[in-house]
């Protein structure tokens, strides 16, 4: 086995998910995540955890929802069950074909979805986390070879994880003391409040309330949106790509939208419920590991020069305490590139300024 292999779940049981001894885990292992679920169970298994393995595959969902007549009973016991007894939730991502779903239709989608509401909610009580293992299907749509791509995809994992949590502090502490953040680039002036909101250092651990593996971005749950934004770093959601999408605010909810390429799914996704017209997280890349667009949302949102906003539900650990933020089934990201001709102002001072941050060397004001 790779070394990196065993560093990769060193990094997930110990610094990401804080595993302990007589923790119950559940383990979803995509289909070629083989090699990564071994190390986590040799980790898990040395920490004293209990370990239940699941297997999660594309090709599997689609055949069900493909089957299924769309009448979903809502949050069946036995999967709700599982969440409700598990102090700790990894996903080991890595399938064999990363459009797998792409012919389900939208409409089975959102009624899947709907129908796990509890179940979603349950899952994200406990420490859960995310995280890929370098697979030859993500290399291929990344556009690279598979030994370049595990060397990107370790180069964004295997980090100082508290060097980089010091340095994204000075950007948490910069948002939770604004109230009104406006982004203004090629195609974007969008103007967002954030006043009462609690920004999350996402430094890849639940002990900084962040549950990626890579993270390195920071988070909050803006609202009250106004303007428009054009997100121009090209991905791929439910399967299809998208290109160049732009939305426009009006008194905080979508209220147009088109896009180059995928504009249908765009309109999917706006249609799943209510909350899904509003933005439930507004996060800055800072992982200066990541150096290239690979069409995978775990990595490039967090990519340093970028900034993405999410449709659709915010995170509790932006919440007040006794605050309900956005709610919906979906949290969709589209990403944006701030490398030239941007700025990201909060009340009115320039903290960003073409991807430099003004605690950065090369900062303009």
């Amino acid at each position: 086995m790779d070394e990196r292999v065993r560093e990769h779940a060193a990094v997930l049981v110990d610094w990401s998910a804080r595993v302990e001894a007589g923790d119950d885990v559940v383990c979803s292992v995509g289909p070629d995540a083989h090699e990564l679920a071994v190390a986590v169970a040799e980790k898990l298994g040395e920490r004293g955890a209990n370990l239940l393995a699941t297997y999660s595959s594309g090709e599997i969902t689609r055949a069900y929802l493909r089957a299924h007549d769309g009448e979903f009973d809502e949050n069946p016991a036995h999967e709700l069950a599982l969440v409700e007894n598990a102090d700790v939730y990894l996903s080991l991502g890595g399938g064999r074909n990363t459009s797998a779903t792409a012919d389900v239709s939208g409409d089975q989608r959102r009624s899947y979805n709907n129908a796990r509401t509890e179940i979603r909610e349950t899952r994200l009580g406990t420490r859960w986390v995310s995280t890929v293992h370098p697979t030859r299907s993500l290399a291929q749509q990344a556009n690279m070879a598979y030994e370049e791509y595990q060397t990107f995809a370790y180069n964004a994992i295997l980090r100082d994880w508290e060097a980089l949590a010091d340095e994204m502090a000075r950007l948490k502490e910069l948002l939770d003391d604004g109230s009104e953040v406006r982004l203004v680039s090629n195609g974007t002036d969008l103007t967002m409040q954030i006043g009462g909101r609690t920004a999350v250092n996402s430094a890849a651990s639940v002990a900084y309330d962040s549950h990626n593996l890579p993270s390195g971005e920071v988070f909050t749950a803006p609202y009250a949106t106004e303007g428009e934004v054009t997100f121009d770093v090209p991905m791929t959601l439910r399967g299809e790509s998208v290109r160049n999408v732009r939305l426009e605010f009006a008194d905080g909810e979508v209220v147009g939208y088109d896009a180059e390429q995928g504009e249908d799914v765009i309109g999917e996704i706006l249609e799943t419920d209510e909350g899904a017209r509003r933005l439930g997280e507004l996060g800055i890349g800072m992982n200066r590991g990541i150096d290239r667009y690979t069409d995978n949302i775990l990595f490039d949102e967090k990519m340093g020069d970028t900034v993405h906003l999410a449709l659709g539900r915010a995170y509790d650990a932006c919440l007040p305490d006794g605050e309900s933020g956005n709610e919906s089934a979906v949290h969709v990201d589209l990403i944006t590139d701030v490398s030239e001709d941007s700025r990201l102002e909060v009340d009115g001072e320039v903290v960003q300024r073409n991807g430099v941050f003004r605690f950065e060397d090369g900062f303009e004001a």
